[in-house]
């Protein structure tokens, strides 16, 4: 199981887009035509070999719409890759764990799971035919060069009201080693990257933030200071998200 794209909920799609290329080194985003079956627009940056969307709703009634009304513009999804997809729903199958939605097709095998059944973010499982390919990226995305195409979403912050509970869960479904802890909470190991659950006292679980290895982490900082994003520390605020920024 590794990370292989983010999402963004934003109620003004060009905005956050917008907001997202000023902060990041990144290519030209890509428009996903297919997500309209969800009733969204979406946006889809390359960020290494993983990649960065922002989604926004375009008609009512939509589960993005929905995620707005309660928590304005947020971190929405997390979509992990795996090696064998069989296994991952065989796993689900026997634990209960339901899906929402799924597709086979020649390229890439996902679903989307039940988020009652996970907790804390909406969750993606999906594997690529070859690994290295990402359909959902569009059909010209390619690594960029030299740093930019090391940069890596490094990992995936949720806060809860029961982080231990909530970490464990991850754990089971996910099919990961047990959860370790931290000064701040418990921490999940992917491949190549982590999970980690923090405290949240007002209840409810939900996407914090991410940590991203960047090519240029103090361009980044400055570019965040010209646009005017509350930043703490090598930390920024953007799209209702903490994003920790680290080196490559």
């Amino acid at each position: 199981m590794r990370i292989r794209q983010i999402v963004f909920a934003a109620q003004d799609l060009r905005a956050a887009r917008d907001a997202l290329a000023q902060l990041l080194p990144m290519g030209a985003p890509f428009r996903d035509p297919g997500v309209a079956e969800f009733g969204i627009d979406n946006a889809v940056f390359g960020f290494g070999d993983q990649f960065i969307e922002v989604i926004s709703p375009t008609r009512p009634e939509t589960a993005c719409g929905r995620h707005l009304a309660r928590h304005g513009d947020s971190g929405y999804m997390l979509i992990l890759q795996t090696d064998d997809f069989a296994r991952e729903k065989a796993h689900w199958a026997a634990l209960g764990v339901r899906t929402v939605w799924s597709t086979a097709r020649s390229d890439i095998t996902a679903a989307h799971l039940h988020p009652k059944d996970v907790g804390g973010a909406i969750v993606s499982v999906d594997q690529p035919r070859p690994a290295e390919s990402w359909r959902w990226g569009g059909p010209d995305w390619r690594v960029q060069p030299g740093a930019l195409g090391r940069q890596r979403v490094r990992g995936i912050t949720l806060r809860s009201a029961n982080p231990q509970a909530l970490a464990e869960r991850w754990a089971l479904v996910f099919a990961l080693p047990a959860p370790t802890g931290t000064d701040e909470g418990w921490r999940l190991r992917l491949d190549d990257g982590s999970v980690d659950v923090v405290s949240d006292a007002r209840g409810g679980d939900g996407i914090a933030g991410f940590t991203l290895a960047v090519a240029e982490p103090d361009a980044v900082l400055a570019a965040a200071r010209a646009a005017g994003l509350p930043q703490a520390g090598r930390s920024v605020d953007i799209l209702g998200a903490r994003l920790q920024i680290e080196p490559v």
